[in-house]
């Protein structure tokens, strides 16, 4: 396994300023986001994808400090039914499945994407209940009429230039679960789209990621690294589900914490080590997303937990069996 970090966080420092700190911190694998909620602030694909010496030029400054790209990604909603949104947002997949292939990137990271309630509808509905009925109609019609035909046309795109499709299981999109991921998969009838493993969003659903993990198996195409705590005072008086801001701290049921402040070494450990047990073998991109630490900070801070967590060897012949 490899120590990575996504480097949206570091949008406002100059590439090669990134690329020197994260390796000076030991990181081995850099995540770049393409476009769309993440930006493309180090990696532009539209200008690249026509620019074969600035690509050369960007492979050989991330080899010359011994980093590897782990995965592009462009953190999108390709199903917004606004056209102002949802056309620059699947140009911005299509572009990213490009750019992964010309630079050689197995892995392209986004979202599922959520669509309107029906057809007409000018904004994302996020469903959370079966009942009233209309909220299981309005599944159906998004999964059916919309994402389903969607993901077949863009993994077919994907497929054919060799590009693996990893969607982030997140709230607020049709898929954030491991069931279905594996729902999305079979509907499509491709297991080149997999599953982008945040823990963070799933904490806070009450899902146990180690057993998400075995369930997922080899449709785990890359991990985010990033932690959750669900806050014991407003959780136990208002549930998780919680539309406050994000920076409002003090009165959210959960906020995002760097890597170890949400859970424990041991509950990492066991993720890591049932990551190798499905047969990930790849790079641990942390995340930061920390509201109550310096990007400086919380990222340094989960490099050096995960460091010794990571296993990197292979596990060679087990002699004593």
């Amino acid at each position: 396994m490899k120590l990575g970090v996504f480097i949206a966080a570091f949008a406002s420092m100059e590439f090669e300023a990134v690329l020197d700190y994260v390796a000076s911190i030991g990181v081995n694998a850099i995540e770049i986001p393409v476009g769309a909620y993440v930006g493309d602030a180090h990696l532009k694909p539209a200008q690249m994808l026509h620019d074969e010496a600035g690509c050369r030029e960007l492979k050989a400054k991330i080899a010359a400090r011994g980093l590897s790209i782990s995965a592009l990604s462009a953190h999108a909603n390709p199903l917004h039914p606004n056209p102002a949104i949802g056309q620059p947002h699947r140009e911005a997949v299509k572009n990213g499945i490009l750019m992964a292939e010309k630079l050689g990137v197995e892995t392209f990271v986004t979202f599922s994407g959520c669509p309107g309630g029906a057809p007409g509808d000018m904004t994302p509905n996020w469903v959370t209940c079966p009942w009233p009925t209309d909220f299981s109609d309005t599944v159906k019609y998004q999964w059916e009429k919309v994402m389903i035909p969607y993901w077949k046309e863009i993994n077919a795109f994907a497929e054919q230039r060799g590009v693996r499709i990893a969607i982030e299981m997140h709230p607020g999109f049709c898929v954030y679960s491991a069931e279905h991921v594996l729902a999305l998969r079979d509907a499509v009838g491709s297991k080149n789209i997999g599953a982008n493993f945040d823990p963070s969003h799933l904490f806070w659903q009450g899902v146990d990621p180690v057993f998400a993990i075995r369930r997922l198996g080899d449709a785990i195409f890359h991990f985010h690294a990033k932690d959750t705590v669900i806050d014991p005072v407003n959780a136990n008086v208002n549930g998780v589900l919680d539309t406050k801001s994000y920076s409002d701290f003090i009165n959210r049921s959960w906020i995002f914490r760097t890597v170890g402040y949400g859970h424990s070494e041991s509950a990492w450990r066991d993720m890591v080590s049932n990551l190798r047990l499905v047969g990930y073998d790849g790079a641990l991109s942390i995340e930061h997303e920390d509201g109550l630490m310096s990007q400086k900070e919380g990222f340094e801070k989960a490099a050096h937990f995960l460091q010794n967590i990571l296993i990197k060897d292979d596990a060679g012949h087990a002699f004593w069996a």
